[in-house]
């Protein structure tokens, strides 16, 4: 294979101008011939570069709205032609075909017109068609020919033109992977837009576009690699800019992301303490200081060296408790300069901004990796209603449980099956886990609240008067009757068991409440 190769002739046609004009002049000095083709043309003579319009060059002119412009044998025979191959090389002087030695194209603004919300027709002039098929040529024909695709590329090349004349081998090889990779997420986001009006879920084929955000230092684990890769504009930890602390890890960006969607499903002010992806302490309150010290009672030996999630902005009375105990990252819509002066002090604490909060209600797919595969479903964004529930009880639940009642089972959502969580005056009193046996996760959410209570001199644990939510139906007596003997007043649960008539009846000897959601909400 060739090496260095000079660049004598260049196509420009971008969309994106930034960088355009010095690249161009730098070239133009090196006495490098340029094509280009409208908009850009007209940029770089307004700069006062010469350029050679693709037109002038072909003899054909731009037709059909600009939709066919270097669809031509002029620009594909230069970009695609051997220059080791004699053949090759006649057939080009034969047809008046000049070599092109560098092509630097970037694509219409599909994804940006898509999400500006513009038309169905608008949307579809926004494909770009030529752009592709030159950067694919030039790709495949990287032994001969450099191709970019963005402004932060184009250094490069101009350092290599300084140094050697040309670009080396190495350098169109790379150049030309990232080629391929940006066409490849520019016809995903096309596919993706195209599902969106299709009447079926689930295309023929899925690819899954992602831009790496971020090389982590390892995965869950140090002999695992890891990479941070972003897939939209939802608020979250995709879109946060981190204020300060240490890098962000594999397992913090996981557990982050699960408090910051928990706290996204309330509207008053709320605090989520998340660890190991499971929250330990949800309390909404009329400031999210007191929020704070509520959600840190259900369970504060869990929470040490947890992820905190608020769902406002965070202010200096809530980053002062906060900041009393150690905590891996912060993470919220915003932060005042007070709490920031508060937070900056450990400097080790991260502390992430989104700008917004994500919407529970969004539609999207989540993927889980499968030997082989991967699985795909649509978000879990059910959200149960007071008009929703079925009371099956003689005794009907009290106003101040019904409020507490669709509180945790909202906050059930975002625990790992099976998943028991009490909650009272809204705030978490005791949550059970993950357990392979629902009566289990009932029984160490009551355990565990006990300890809270002992640890804060309390005679009576918090689950005395409580209501408790289930993630899935009891199966069996036992797990309600492990939640009554917590002092279970209420239960919400989705209902469906073959036993539902023998959990019921368990439900009215006790004397609570139980009202059926048909919803289940399995977290894996």
């Amino acid at each position: 294979m060739t090496d260095i190769v000079p660049i004598r002739r260049a196509l420009l046609s971008v969309s994106d101008k930034a960088g355009l004009v010095d690249l161009a002049r730098t070239l133009a000095e090196a006495g490098v011939e340029i094509l280009s083709t409208g908009g850009s043309a007209a940029t770089l003579r307004q700069a006062g570069v010469e350029v050679t319009e693709v037109s002038e060059h072909t003899g054909f002119p731009e037709i059909l709205d600009g939709r066919v412009k270097t669809l031509v044998p002029q620009i594909h025979g230069g970009i695609l032609g051997r220059r080791d191959n004699p053949q090759h090389l006649a057939q080009m002087a034969a047809h008046g075909i000049a070599p092109i030695d560098l092509v630097v194209v970037n694509l219409y603004p599909f994804e940006a017109t898509v999400a500006a919300g513009a038309g169905y027709d608008e949307c579809v002039e926004n494909i770009d068609i030529g752009g592709p098929a030159l950067i694919r040529g030039a790709a495949k024909n990287h032994e001969f020919v450099a191709v970019l695709t963005a402004p932060d590329q184009y250094q490069a090349v101009l350092d290599e033109l300084g140094a050697h004349g040309g670009t080396t081998l190495a350098l169109r090889r790379q150049l030309a992977g990232d080629a391929y990779a940006s066409t490849a997420a520019y016809d995903v986001a096309i596919s993706d837009w195209f599902a969106g009006h299709r009447e079926k879920e689930f295309p023929r084929r899925l690819t899954i576009l992602g831009s790496l955000r971020q090389t982590l230092r390892y995965g869950e684990n140090p002999h695992q690699a890891a990479a941070f890769y972003a897939t939209g504009t939802r608020p979250g930890v995709a879109t946060a800019t981190q204020i300060q602390g240490k890098e962000l890890s594999y397992n913090n960006l996981n557990d982050t992301d699960a408090a910051f969607e928990c706290v996204a499903e309330f509207e008053a002010p709320t605090v989520v303490i998340v660890k190991h992806a499971n929250p330990c302490g949800v309390a909404f309150a009329t400031s999210l200081a007191e929020a704070w010290d509520r959600a840190l009672a259900c369970d504060p030996v869990s929470a040490f060296g947890g992820i905190v999630a608020v769902n406002r902005t965070l202010d200096a009375a809530a980053a002062e408790k906060i900041f009393s105990m150690f905590s891996e990252v912060i993470v919220a819509p915003d932060a005042d300069e007070a709490a920031r002066a508060i937070l900056a002090r450990k400097k080790n604490l991260r502390l992430l901004l989104t700008g917004g909060l994500p919407d529970p209600a969004a539609t999207g797919l989540n993927f889980r990796s499968v030997a082989g595969g991967f699985l795909a479903q649509t978000r879990d964004a059910g959200r149960v209603r007071a008009e929703q529930l079925r009371v099956v009880t003689r005794r009907v639940p009290t106003d101040a449980e019904l409020a507490d009642l669709l509180f945790a089972f909202r906050v059930c959502k975002h625990v790992k099956s099976n998943a028991i969580v009490y909650a009272r005056d809204g705030a978490t009193v005791g949550i059970g886990a993950g357990q392979m046996s629902r009566v289990d996760s009932a029984r160490i959410a009551a355990w565990k609240a006990a300890e809270a209570a002992r640890a804060a001199g309390l005679e009576t644990p918090l689950t005395v008067g409580s209501v408790v939510a289930s993630d899935a139906f009891f199966p069996f007596a036992d797990g309600l009757q492990a939640a009554v003997a917590a002092g279970a007043t209420a239960v919400i649960q989705p209902g469906g068991s073959i036993r539902d008539a023998e959990v019921i009846a368990a439900a009215d000897a006790a004397g609570i409440a139980m009202v059926l959601t048909g919803v289940r909400h399995f977290r894996h």
